[in-house]
């Protein structure tokens, strides 16, 4: 009986582990997601005069602002951000994030 108790313990702990990896985002995919996010944030995510940098930045607070522009909660004058993130999954969101939060910031 104790035998089945720590396996099912050491599956739910495996399973558990599994699930936070998953959920975190993918930095290697992430820079190649953020092609599109060069154009105005630049290579390095630094931004400039007129747009946010965004290197640097927690990878939490990031997931959260892109969710916002998603669902509009959050805007810009010219919706240039709900252009690029309304084909965006919960994924996506979080490997952008992931990558631009390794950048070193200004």
């Amino acid at each position: 009986m104790l035998t089945k108790k720590l396996l099912f313990a050491i599956l739910f702990a495996t399973a558990m582990t599994a699930s936070a990896v998953q959920a975190g985002g993918d930095a290697a995919r992430g820079e190649t997601l953020a092609i599109d996010c060069a154009d105005c944030h630049g290579q390095d995510g630094k931004g400039d005069d007129e747009v946010p940098a965004i290197a640097g930045l927690d990878t939490a607070y990031q997931v959260e602002q892109l969710k916002a522009f998603k669902s509009g909660e959050r805007t810009d004058e010219e919706e240039t951000m709900l252009l690029y993130v309304e084909d965006l999954s919960e994924q996506d969101m979080a490997d952008l994030a992931a990558y631009y939060s390794s950048l070193e910031a200004n």
